[in-house]
């Protein structure tokens, strides 16, 4: 039987045990990341998506050069032409046109032709004088001159222009070949047209002049054979009234 004091003490040794301080070991929680997993089938598609990525990168970068290119070769093709004839093609033509504006007596004018030829060349009147019939035969022969000459000065002009032509020529078919665009290539071409119209509108002025010679030439034969006619005309006219007469030669 428990006594009394042996009861108390163990209520105090109780009592002393539950007011000691609990030693309680910690537990340690390791974060998730903490544990490597290796999952091949998430690191393949990483690899897949990244491989991907790449290749819409590269064709990106891909359609950038080519746009570039196509900028590059649209800036070529709208690129002008560095040299130009057109100053001295102007000139050349310039100068046939002064020789044909420079043409004697009769110029290339419609209205003047057809004035100096009814002048000059028409039919003969009857009641025009002796001189007048010998001054219009010299003025019509002056004509005929003058044409010749404005000829031969336009055929050494056209001559002239040969060799501006030929320089001008060389430069243009150097610079098409070494044009750089369409633009170039084809300004180029557009002024060796221009040349050759240059050299057709040399020679059209050469054929003019020639065709002016010679119509004055055949003009003056006619309006000559005409002038004949009636200077024969009045010499056998005349001679009906024609008396003999003695002539004394060297004296005697």
């Amino acid at each position: 039987m428990i006594t009394r004091h042996a009861r108390a003490r163990a209520l105090t040794l109780a009592a002393a045990m539950l007011a000691l301080p609990l030693s309680v070991s910690p537990i340690v929680v390791r974060p998730a990341h903490a544990f490597i997993v290796f999952d091949p089938s998430n690191y393949a598609q990483n690899v897949l998506t990244a491989a991907r990525s790449l290749q819409q990168v590269t064709n990106q970068i891909t359609s950038l050069q080519n746009e570039a290119q196509m900028l590059i070769n649209q800036a070529r093709n709208l690129a002008s032409l560095p040299f130009s004839s057109l100053k001295q093609l102007q000139q050349s033509v310039q100068r046939t046109q002064q020789l044909l504006n420079q043409a004697q007596n009769i110029a290339f004018d419609v209205q003047q032709v057809d004035k100096i030829f009814q002048q000059q060349y028409g039919s003969v009147s009857l009641s025009t004088s002796d001189q007048q019939l010998v001054a219009d035969a010299r003025s019509r022969w002056q004509n005929t001159v003058g044409g010749l000459q404005d000829a031969m000065r336009v055929q050494a002009g056209a001559v002239t222009n040969i060799e501006t032509g030929r320089a001008q020529m060389s430069a243009l078919v150097g610079a098409s070949q070494s044009a750089t665009g369409a633009l170039q290539a084809t300004q180029a071409g557009n002024q060796l047209l221009a040349l050759q119209g240059q050299q057709l509108a040399d020679l059209t002025a050469v054929v003019a002049a020639n065709g002016r010679a010679q119509a004055l030439t055949e003009a003056e034969r006619a309006a000559a054979a005409e002038q004949g006619r009636e200077q024969r005309r009045r010499f056998l006219t005349a001679g009906s009234s024609y008396q003999a007469s003695n002539v004394h030669m060297f004296n005697h």
